[in-house]
């Protein structure tokens, strides 16, 4: 059994979103989700010249649970549409993909 979620004949539907984090003072911020395994090596957001930072990734159809870390530190989205917490009790944002 796999976790894949197929539309259609092999078809799989991804929604490009982007992630914006404000945090002019910081030195780098990433985004970790269940999407990318809390990885925080996988999704680095770049820096803006109004000091905001931003990523754009393709998510799959559902809901997803995420955050930013700023410099190290798991800071919620205020765009977020939700909070939840992760598998470690965390607070952590919570994005619908339709």
């Amino acid at each position: 059994m796999n976790n894949h979620m197929h539309y259609g004949p092999g078809k799989k539907t991804l929604r490009s979103m982007n992630f914006i984090c404000h945090a002019p003072q910081a030195k780098s911020v990433t985004l970790v989700g269940d999407f990318n395994g809390w990885n925080p090596n996988i999704n680095r957001l770049k820096q803006l010249p109004d000091g905001g930072w931003l990523i754009n990734i393709d998510l799959k159809h559902g809901h997803h649970r995420y955050a930013f870390l700023v410099d190290g530190v798991l800071t919620l989205d205020p765009r977020a549409q939700g909070i939840t917490r992760n598998d470690q009790g965390e607070r952590v944002s919570l994005v619908p993909v339709s």
